[in-house]
């Protein structure tokens, strides 16, 4: 059993940006298929966005065993919930789809992470990063839930697997970056208050939805990246 604690408080908070949730997961969708891996999975709040016919089984791999105890799956899709880290996995495990979803960031070795990730991919299997973006907007809120770092498309690109080609990689969240800055330059709140996420998730979030397309995705408080296992590998 694993004795890992998440130090964050905020997963209960997000849980509840459904339309974020929506977003981002629209990117990742096409790829989003088959049997899935979620590593980090925290209390299991993506199956809404993410769940289509497409996947056939999920595992929710998730550090914390009280975080995990808390991971209900929909009716009808087949889940397991699995307590440790991708070395805790069975040697011969294999997948058509990763996801890290604001997980990356917390992890030290994100390079080795990754490559770790890409073994067990199976070929045309997706590899899949959601991630808080520039380095510029680390804030006492990313100190406080444990971030190491936040990433830009340069530095996400960079721990690109052996073997993987890049399918997407783009920013997210162009309005959502002022309220960032902001908090950064001015509130420099450690956690953001229940209202706070409501108002973002309610009234910038559709925003984003139709700036971001018109930045040509260049601009944005998070960052996303999918690559792909070549289908020989």
């Amino acid at each position: 059993m694993s004795d890992f604690r998440y130090i964050g408080t905020e997963l209960e908070l997000f849980s509840r940006a459904v339309r974020w949730k929506h977003y981002w997961a629209q990117h990742l969708r096409p790829f989003w298929r088959g049997r899935v891996l979620e590593a980090g999975a925290g209390i299991g709040s993506n199956f809404a966005a993410l769940g289509s016919e497409r996947v056939q089984s999920w595992v929710c791999l998730e550090p914390d065993p009280a975080l995990a105890r808390r991971i209900r799956a929909p009716q009808g899709l087949p889940v397991e919930v699995v307590v440790g880290q991708l070395k805790d996995l069975l040697r011969d495990e294999s997948f058509d789809a990763i996801l890290y979803a604001d997980v990356l960031e917390h992890i030290k070795d994100d390079r080795g992470e990754l490559a770790e990730a890409s073994a067990r991919l199976r070929p045309g299997g997706a590899l899949m990063v959601l991630a808080p973006a520039h380095q510029f907007l680390f804030s006492n809120f990313d100190r406080a839930i444990g971030h190491l770092r936040r990433y830009d498309r340069h530095s996400l690109q960079s721990l690109r697997p052996p073997g993987m080609e890049l399918r997407l990689l783009r920013y997210l969240d162009s309005a959502g970056m002022i309220l960032s800055l902001g908090n950064r330059l001015l509130l420099r709140q450690s956690q953001p208050t229940q209202s706070q996420i409501a108002f973002w998730d309610r009234f910038v979030i559709p925003i984003s939805r139709r700036l971001d397309p018109l930045l040509g995705y260049r601009v944005g408080k998070s960052v996303i990246s999918v690559w792909q296992k070549s289908e020989g590998v």
